[in-house]
């Protein structure tokens, strides 16, 4: 496994990481998730990705049960949150604001079963907290000792460049890393985030690095009957004839490399020194195990101008993100 700094910070995180989302707590049972995560330890992964809306704060207790329960060297682990998603009907238990993320972060550790958090991420922008109120309240929570470094996580360019000018004016401790979408058919922060990032000195932990396993090539010979293909509806807009036949082109270059489908797509990804990790999902130990080969992989020229001829996908901007209903009843006070 090899290990890149997250941004211009002094943190370290493993190329390849292993997340929680739609998984841990929820649809894979307990054990499983932990045998995921030892293999994941013995496999040289430091970074363990999640986020208290995740199967409603379960995914952070599996995880927290383990961290009690196994031999692992907790100092030795890089461990991440979010906050901002609601987590129950009352008004101020949602956001960005001082009061939501001193409610997040108590639950948040308590859940983990640790005293500090390596990186806390903004999980998205709230446009009704003040900047300032936000960047002030992670500051104390990094002065305190519960948070060691700060990021965001699905944040356009102006709102990042917003914050980080605020810390700056602020003298403030800024946020060290954005948390993006990206993979091969979703390549849009090619345009601005990446960039932006670079300015200021952030890294990129990006998830669905494998566009929620199409990009496994499991969907070539059609949808397996309790796949997440079979039910969700972002899977379906994803599963197209033209993107599995680019996934099977892409298989036949991977096979050239003796390599699988998958790890080309990780290996796609940290072609680019901005991406300080890929978080991967694991359903099964064997899974973690493939991901974690991905580290090692190396793709020339002229393997990188073969993918981009079969992806013929130039980044393009993402439809403007609209809050869910629950979201706006909830700016406008009605939930």
């Amino acid at each position: 496994m090899r290990y890149r700094r997250v941004g211009k910070s002094g943190l370290k995180i493993s190329e390849i990481s292993l997340g929680s989302w739609l998984t841990y707590g929820g649809t894979v049972e307990d054990r499983v998730a932990k045998e995921c995560m030892n293999t994941a330890v013995e496999q040289g992964i430091n970074f363990i990705d999640c986020a208290e809306i995740y199967a409603g704060g379960r995914a952070e207790q599996v995880i927290g049960e383990w961290l009690a329960e196994e031999t692992v060297d907790r100092k030795n682990l890089v461990i991440s949150s979010k906050v901002f998603w609601p987590m129950s009907k009352d008004i101020n238990a949602w956001g960005n604001s001082r009061k939501n993320i001193t409610r997040a972060i108590e639950g948040t550790l308590n859940r983990l079963n640790i005293d500090y958090l390596d990186i806390y991420f903004l999980h998205r922008y709230d446009h009704l907290t003040p900047v300032r109120e936000t960047v002030e309240t992670l500051d104390g929570l990094v002065r305190t000792g519960k948070v060691l470094y700060w990021g965001t996580s699905v944040w356009t360019a102006a709102q990042l460049e917003r914050v980080q000018a605020v810390a700056k004016e602020m003298h403030v401790h800024r946020p060290i890393v954005e948390q993006p979408m990206y993979n091969m058919f979703s390549r849009h922060i090619e345009l601005e985030i990446m960039h932006i990032v670079r300015t200021h000195g952030m890294g990129l932990t990006v998830w669905s690095p494998l566009a929620q396993g199409l990009l496994t090539g499991k969907y070539n010979d059609g949808i397996p009957d309790g796949s997440r293909g079979s039910k969700s509806e972002d899977m379906k807009e994803l599963l197209t004839e033209e993107n599995l036949s680019k996934v099977r082109r892409l298989g036949e270059i991977a096979k050239s490399l003796g390599i699988t489908t998958g790890q080309l797509a990780l290996a796609w990804i940290l072609r680019r020194p901005e991406v300080s990790a890929a978080i991967t999902g694991a359903t099964r130990p064997e899974h973690v195990l493939e991901s974690a080969a991905a580290s090692n992989v190396e793709l020339s020229t002229d393997v990188l101008e073969q993918i981009e001829e079969v992806l013929d996908n130039a980044p393009q901007w993402p439809p403007t993100y609209e809050p869910n209903i629950y979201y706006q009843d909830r700016m406008r006070g009605k939930a």
